[in-house]
């Protein structure tokens, strides 16, 4: 049950928000809903961070050419409440044809037929990560959304690299959307939304809906995707330190920024295992013509290593044409979704997400 002041910072945060330009681009800047210090992380953050890292002892772990993927899938993840009401879940497996891929599908107890749908697409760098992570923000979205979402467990690297995560979640929308009877939807309206690698994922079945002139996807939202694992600068996209406001705690706020960093080139190596150009458009759609592609809302929080880049996929859907807007949460860090209950950033992101789904 939430308490009276968790209550409070949503609704404060729901009230909350000045549309500011940065890098000429209009952003909505939500700010830490209990403080008006800048430069510094949310205290629920800076909190976390404080605590000892937790550390996982494996035998006989799974190691991909030096990487322990086991230890590493153990690490991902936070726990999170349940704040969703009347929401039930069912899983499915969804035949292929070549093999059989697991969804997870939750929907209002008081359900109706041509309703809604949400594709999600969970996180975890391509190689981890699963439905069960995202199972409370998924209930939540199908809650105040009225709506069907579908979580896809789809394939993961270093066992399935690239494209075959990529593949399972296309041919999945394509499956929800020439079967929309078996889970109660009205095909025209279906969303995607993925968090960090799943954003990925998203970004780039939009891509190919649109391509393939399918027009499946109505409306896309973005939680601090990864758009680009090229090491290309341009125009758009060039990474540094310096784009980050730190006041404080300089040295805590820089590794918690680089945290991710460091991962990139373990990510490179689990997903594209040197077969597949990191500029490849369907691994960095930043690298994309992204014209003519769906609305989409693309979240960032202020001090996560994909923020820059986000933000530069935003102004270049801008630019494109289409129909674009960003947020950004002060204070935040990577994957707040996944503190769903415990963050109230991560529930008004989703009322933010609800608000566009009422759209369509």
């Amino acid at each position: 049950m939430k308490n009276t002041n968790y209550k409070n910072l949503v609704n404060i945060l729901s009230n909350n928000g000045n549309i500011v330009n940065t890098d000429d681009i209009d952003i909505l800047i939500k700010s830490i809903p209990d403080s008006s210090k800048e430069g510094v992380l949310d205290p629920r953050v800076y909190n976390e961070k404080l605590k000892p890292k937790r550390r996982y002892i494996i035998p006989n772990q799974y190691i991909f050419d030096g990487v322990p993927v086991g230890e590493m899938r153990l690490g991902m993840g936070w726990p999170n409440i349940d704040i969703s009401k009347d929401v039930v879940a069912r899983t499915k497996s969804i035949d292929l044809g070549d093999r059989n891929i697991d969804i997870r599908i939750y929907s209002p107890v008081t359900h109706y037929r041509n309703m809604k749908c949400m594709i999600f697409i969970h996180g975890g760098g391509f190689f981890g990560g699963d439905v069960d992570v995202v199972e409370n923000p998924c209930k939540l979205i199908a809650d105040k959304a009225n709506a069907v979402v579908i979580s896809i467990n789809y394939r993961l690297a270093p066992e399935n690299p690239f494209p075959c995560g990529l593949d399972d979640c296309f041919d999945v929308l394509m499956y929800v959307y020439n079967n929309p009877g078996e889970f109660n939807i009205d095909k025209n309206k279906i969303a995607i939304s993925g968090d960090s690698a799943g954003g990925n994922i998203a970004t780039v079945c939009s891509i190919r809906d649109r391509n393939l002139k399918t027009n499946m996807i109505k409306y896309v939202a973005l939680l601090y995707p990864v758009v680009t694992l090229s090491d290309k600068e341009d125009s758009y996209y060039s990474w540094d330190i310096d784009k980050y406001d730190i006041r404080s705690d300089n040295k805590l706020m820089e590794r918690t920024i680089r945290s991710l960093e460091n991962t990139m080139d373990i990510i490179k190596k689990l997903y594209l295992q040197g077969k597949v150009s990191e500029d490849n458009v369907e691994v960095s759609p930043l690298l994309s013509n992204l014209r003519g592609l769906p609305e989409t809302l693309v979240i960032t929080a202020e001090y996560d290593f994909l923020r820059v880049q986000g933000e530069a996929y935003l102004k270049k859907l801008m630019d494109s044409g289409v129909k674009a807007k960003g947020i950004r949460y002060k204070g935040m860090d990577h994957a707040f979704i996944d503190k769903c209950g415990y963050y109230p950033q991560a529930e008004d992101c989703i009322n933010e997400i609800v608000k566009d789904m009422n759209t369509m």
